[in-house]
């Protein structure tokens, strides 16, 4: 792939700004889409993001900030997607232009609600864009490291085994190492469903649950990650490479993860709008068990713990009676 290739970053939250800062190592332009008019404005002003990793310092002389979505995807021919997955259907139907000629990297790790559909297969179908211009963008990895510049690792998957390797070399730097696959179902439904498991431990911590339970808890999860993708996308995969096992983990466990953070919030008993309200940040896995729910219909894989979510946080069932039950069928 050509080394000019023009890149975006579409989104304003925490993801997109440190997407941003491991870019600006290696690209002498880029540009980056925010909604906030007044945000955009900030960041030329002062070189950082007024609500999301705002000591991370900006390079305005690499990026360019813009409010106008469609002038920035007319100019970049690679648009990486950091919006959350709740407001991309609505996102990208602003655009006028034809996106079939563009390559598409997803740093969403969420399902489009409106389709039940991951992102790349939500490209595919609603913007005919083939599916070797697609790409995933997955951890191990948090915002708020990458902001502290702690070793951190990602994994890029494409069908196009150039088109990765690009990516993955744009986003190597002192402190993020990556790795390449073509698992592109595969590491963005394992990174729905990593979501989703973080909830769980939220909820399980919030319930008073400890570390023995929590254990039991994920190595029971990557089981269940590792029956729905190979049931939804059956090829060869190993799932306890970093992509799958190491992002379950790192969402699971740590402090910066949101979703755990709501799902603790629910374990305490506050209310779904409550958490989100206290939290003020977008939890995918909130959205993502529902879509997962709707998908599985069809497929039938065995998800206790999805299914666990899903009755706490949309049918309002008691987590406590809840996770009682979902202990019996632990091992």
């Amino acid at each position: 792939m050509n080394i000019q290739k023009r890149i975006a970053v579409i989104g304003g939250g925490s993801w997109a700004t440190a997407i941003v800062k491991m870019l600006t190592h290696n690209v002498d332009e880029l540009f980056w889409w925010m909604r906030n008019e007044e945000a955009a404005q900030h960041i030329k002003e002062t070189k950082h993001n007024p609500r999301y990793l705002s000591d991370v310092l900006i390079d305005t002389n690499i990026v360019a900030v813009n409010s106008d979505l469609e002038t920035i995807c007319k100019t970049a021919e690679i648009i990486i997607l950091a919006v959350p997955s709740a407001f991309l259907h609505t996102t990208l139907s602003e655009i006028g232009i034809d996106l079939s000629t563009k390559t598409f990297f997803s740093a969403v790790k969420g399902i489009i609600p409106e389709h039940n559909q991951i992102v790349g297969e939500y490209l595919q179908n609603e913007y005919h864009v083939p599916s070797h211009q697609i790409g995933v963008i997955t951890g191990p990895c948090h915002a708020e490291e990458v902001a502290l510049e702690r070793l951190s690792y990602l994994t890029v998957a494409c069908e196009d085994s150039d088109t990765s390797e690009f990516m993955a070399q744009k986003l190597s730097c002192r402190y993020i190492k990556t790795t390449t696959s073509d698992d592109i179902y595969g590491t963005e439904y394992s990174a729905v469903l990593k979501n989703v498991i973080a909830v769980a431990a939220g909820i399980a911590h919030g319930l008073g649950y400890g570390d023995n339970y929590l254990s039991v808890l994920v190595s029971n999860a990557i089981r269940e990650i590792k029956r729905f993708v190979d049931t939804v996308h059956p090829i060869n995969r190993d799932i306890k490479d970093s992509a799958y096992l190491g992002d379950l983990l790192v969402t699971a466990y740590s402090k910066f993860s949101r979703n755990r953070t709501f799902g603790t919030y629910i374990g305490k008993g506050y209310s779904v709008k409550t958490a989100q309200m206290d939290m003020n940040m977008i939890a995918e896995g909130y959205y993502a068990v529902k879509c997962i729910k709707e998908i599985n219909k069809e497929f039938q894989v065995k998800m206790p713990i999805t299914d666990s979510v899903y009755r706490i946080v949309y049918e309002k069932m008691s987590p406590k009676l809840e996770f009682k039950l979902l202990s019996e069928e632990l091992d």
